[in-house]
């Protein structure tokens, strides 16, 4: 699955515990040109979308072979995006200018998983 549903987007909004929320990105690309077409995700969404809602990319990192994993399990790439709040992301979500380039996140990638995480102790 790599698309998000708004019935997902509602039900993040509704287990909001408050506060800031790091999005854990854990990205398989398609063989055929995904990486490169995730690129373009990227640079479409430009410093725009980020100054806009506060997104930081906090890390990113290439993937390696999986010690502890079923084989196949292992991923390409892990981002993990630190937003001020779940409203900011699910608003970057809604956003008209992000509908217009989400197309190539789903394009460039096999499998994804996008988790919210929240900070201990906040």
């Amino acid at each position: 699955m790599t698309e998000i549903a708004d019935h997902d987007l509602d039900l993040l909004l509704a287990e909001d515990p408050g506060g800031p929320v790091v999005m854990l990105n854990l990205l398989r690309f398609r063989p055929d040109g995904g990486r490169e077409r995730y690129q373009e995700y990227v640079d479409a969404l430009g410093d725009g979308v980020s100054a806009k809602y506060g997104l930081e990319i906090q890390y990113l990192g290439e993937g390696a072979r999986a010690l502890v994993a079923r084989e196949g399990q292992a991923w390409d790439m892990v981002v993990l995006v630190r937003y001020p709040s779940r409203s900011a992301f699910v608003d970057m979500v809604r956003d008209p200018a992000y509908q217009a380039v989400a197309h190539l996140r789903t394009e460039a990638l096999v499998e994804g998983v996008l988790q919210p995480t929240v900070p201990m102790g906040a």
